[in-house]
């Protein structure tokens, strides 16, 4: 089995390509479903944030992998694959699980470091458990990506200085206008990254701050959170004409902000400034905007390098996390390598609990005088026995089974227990909730190392 990942971001696409590739919440079910149909995929996850649109998935062959979810792609947002392909990056094992743990502790961002990412893996995460598609390989790699993403930000300082997308959008208005002591701002769209936005210009000495939204009630609930003024879409676009800051995030499928509304505001404002921040992806704001005069307009894209100042910082605590995430992978690899000793160790376990019982039938059968007292005695006295008896060997197959010898290790010790039924019995049982699984053999995740991988073992075991 393989773990890939293939996807595009803030440095392989620009904003135009990757608005092309987000995926609704509402479709997202659908999405997920219809990956986990993909022929050769067994478990997916599929992350999509303003920056990157990325598909994790576990499949049983690499050949022809990447084919198949390139068609996924073209065929989900209806896009000739020869207009995406170029922007791709497929990452395969080793590099795979590395780029998951590096997005998840933000080192992939475009602002190093950021925190809002860790929430957007964990609920990726688990949008795909909750549609179920997600097994053992992935329910134990992303909760330990997420883990790590919480110990990189609470163990080092990455995380200490405010660098964020809607930090930097605020940063580069400053560089327009200074402070924003007597700046009116206006908010469109009532999301996380809106509120963020909202605390910066607050902290920066923002006077008004009107929030807009589709759904008034969020607006208002966003607004008293900061002393803020909430309007619907329509009153905020009618209002133009008095706010000297626009930072759009919202969640819309079309321009929210056209031109033919801002050359009418700025016939009102007597050749003042308007800066247009737009943070979303789809954008929210029309780019021929841009060409107005008196009207400076930026997109996500432009906010890359305004925090410049904090990245060096943020460099040396990422050498850390990346020496942290070097022990999480060795880890996993720890994890995946024990996998084949599961059914062995049930195996034995099982044909212990038979064997006492047998000789619990057969003793109380030969002394019927016993009564139910003596015998829970004798039964747990026997059944420890049982237990200690193999309680050194089955700790010593799982620290074999670790080993690159652990392959012939499991041979034998399935031999010197006569195990052989047995074990095939008790692969059943842990795989029976993936019957596709069933029969496939062991596969390295990264050809080039040298450790024996097990075979895949779906959720449940």
């Amino acid at each position: 089995m393989h773990i890939v990942v293939v996807g595009l971001n803030y440095r392989t696409a620009p904003v135009e390509v990757r608005e092309r590739f987000t995926f609704a919440e509402k479709d997202l079910s659908e999405a997920l479903q219809q990956l986990k149909l993909t022929k050769s995929v067994l478990e997916g996850v599929i992350v999509a944030t303003c920056n990157r649109t990325e598909l994790y998935v576990v499949v049983d062959r690499l050949h022809m992998c990447g084919y198949f979810i390139r068609t996924f792609m073209e065929q989900w947002f209806n896009v000739p694959r020869e207009e995406f392909t170029q922007h791709l990056y497929i990452y395969e094992d080793d590099q795979a699980m590395r780029h998951l743990f590096r997005v998840t502790c933000g080192l992939d961002s475009m602002v190093i470091g950021e925190t809002q990412i860790l929430g957007q893996v964990k609920q990726a995460f688990f949008k795909a458990q909750g549609e179920k598609a997600t097994g053992t390989w992935f329910n134990k790699l992303f909760k330990q990506a997420v883990t790590l993403g919480k110990r990189a930000h609470s163990e080092t300082s990455i995380g200490e200085s405010a660098v964020s997308v809607s930090y930097a959008a605020v940063e580069l208005g400053k560089r327009i206008f200074g402070m924003f002591t007597d700046k009116k701002v206006l908010i469109l769209g009532a999301g996380k990254m809106s509120e963020l936005t909202v605390k910066h210009l607050y902290a920066n000495g923002a006077s008004e701050v009107l929030v807009a939204n589709r759904t008034f009630a969020r607006a208002e609930e966003l607004a008293s959170k900061f002393r803020g003024t909430p309007c619907t879409m329509e009153q905020a676009l009618a209002r133009l004409g008095e706010v000297d800051i626009v930072i759009s995030s919202t969640g819309a499928e079309r321009y929210v902000l056209d031109a033919g509304i801002v050359r009418a505001s700025m016939k009102r404002r007597q050749s003042r400034p308007l800066f247009l921040i737009d943070i979303a992806v789809p954008r929210d704001i029309d780019p021929s905007i841009g060409e107005i005069s008196n009207v400076f307009l930026y997109d996500i894209d432009d906010l890359e390098g305004i925090v410049e100042s904090n990245l060096e910082m943020r460099k040396v605590e990422a050498a850390k996390i990346e020496r942290m995430i070097d022990l999480e992978m060795e880890e996993y690899y720890q994890w995946l390598r024990t996998l084949g000793v599961r059914p062995v160790i049930r195996a034995l376990q099982e044909k212990g609990v038979s064997i006492h019982e047998e000789t619990m039938d057969s003793l109380f059968n030969k002394l019927p005088e016993l009564d139910e007292h003596q015998r829970k005695v004798i039964r747990r006295l026997t059944k420890s026995i049982v237990n200690q008896m193999t309680t050194d060997p089955i700790n010593r197959i799982k620290e074999m089974a670790g080993t690159k010898q652990g392959d012939e290790a499991l041979r034998m010790f399935t031999q010197i227990f006569a195990l052989e039924d047995a074990v095939e019995m008790a692969a059943e049982k842990v795989n029976q909730s993936d019957a596709t699984a069933l029969g496939k053999s062991a596969v390295q995740l990264n050809e080039n190392r040298q450790d024996p991988v097990p075979a895949y073992v779906p959720a449940g075991v």
